[in-house]
């Protein structure tokens, strides 16, 4: 029955791709190289996701999707290696009005709620179905991961089989002005484009790029080095999907591998620290929330870990992709 209801689902990709030609472009050399190609996909007039795609040389059974956080595009390509090197397929989406499918005259990152991104994430479930892929685990980092959870939790896909969280945004890390949140979010009801500051602070920025204190060279025109400004309707859609995963209410049913660093770390000013913890959420609630999504979580705390846990230190990295492939293999009802 379960091979039923996939290949079901291929076939009907490929009607939906046949009759919606945004999913129809051209797949073009992306600009990481090395095997990498990306496509746009229109999905209004004013509006386009992108999916980027590198395959193994054998065929593929199985493929994972990898959806980024906040002021982030997928440029995470060792990751990506890994994969395919474990024989899966890669794919990711720089969902709408971030990175690759940023458009003239868009403001980044703006929603008003996180289902915009749901038929960023089918889009490139169709392409995955059209490749003649039926079996995918989905993985979301910090705003992705919050995201993913909210689609599984509102959707029912036959062929995602597992989600991977990479410290995932189940909560706010704002000490005393969390309180403001619920009145922003009220506000951003009534007034979504008021302008809600987000510091100043280049920390985790530091640690990350090459230029500073970390190993990775990413564009700053998509992934800028100081958090940008959100507005009150962004804060309002974050708060609303946080909510409506907690108290027993997401209950997905596809095992979680829920991941997240030892400790969390404050303040302003880079310092050695900044490389071996997280730097933007609290990592408490992580685990808190986290483990109220499903039935099956799978809670794994690293030791010395960034907010981006692949791009952490190599001694870091190392035992976690070794773990992230052990959980597939052992974990999921392939």
């Amino acid at each position: 029955m379960k091979h039923i209801r996939i290949r079901l689902f291929i076939a009907i990709a490929a009607i939906v791709a046949t009759v919606f030609p945004g999913l129809a472009q051209t797949w073009t050399a992306d600009i990481l190289g090395d095997g990498f190609v990306m496509r746009h996909c229109v999905q209004d007039d004013s509006l386009q996701s992108t999916i980027i795609r590198k395959l193994p040389e054998e065929k593929a059974a199985r493929a994972v999707l990898y959806v980024h956080g906040f002021n982030d595009y997928f440029f995470q390509a060792e990751m990506a290696d890994r994969f395919i090197s474990h024989g899966y397929a890669f794919y990711a989406v720089d969902l709408r009005r971030y990175g690759r499918s940023l458009m003239p005259g868009q403001k980044p990152f703006s929603i008003r709620n996180v289902d915009e991104y749901f038929p960023d994430i089918d889009s490139a479930l169709v392409q995955i179905a059209r490749d003649g892929i039926g079996e995918v685990a989905l993985m979301g980092h910090s705003t992705g991961g919050l995201i993913t959870s909210c689609f599984m939790a509102q959707n029912s896909r036959p062929q995602i089989k597992a989600l991977v969280l990479n410290s995932p945004f189940l909560d706010w890390n704002l000490g005393w002005q969390e309180h403001l949140v619920p009145l922003i979010s009220l506000w951003g009801k009534y007034f979504p484009n008021t302008r809600i500051p987000q510091g100043m602070s280049h920390a985790y920025a530091e640690s990350l790029l090459a230029s500073g204190h970390g190993e990775w060279n990413y564009r700053t025109d998509w992934k800028f080095t100081q958090s940008p400004d959100v507005d009150a309707g962004w804060v309002r859609a974050i708060t609303l999907a946080q909510k409506s995963l907690r108290d027993g209410r997401a209950d997905i049913r596809v095992p979680i591998l829920l991941m997240y660093s030892d400790h969390s770390v404050y303040g302003s000013e880079w310092t050695p620290e900044f490389n071996r913890g997280d730097a933007v959420l609290d990592v408490k609630d992580i685990r808190r929330y986290g483990l109220g999504l499903g039935p099956h979580v799978t809670p794994v705390r690293i030791v010395g870990g960034l907010h981006d846990l692949v791009l952490s230190a190599p001694n870091v990295r190392e035992p976690l992709f070794r773990y992230i492939f052990s959980w597939l293999d052992t974990r999921v009802t392939w």
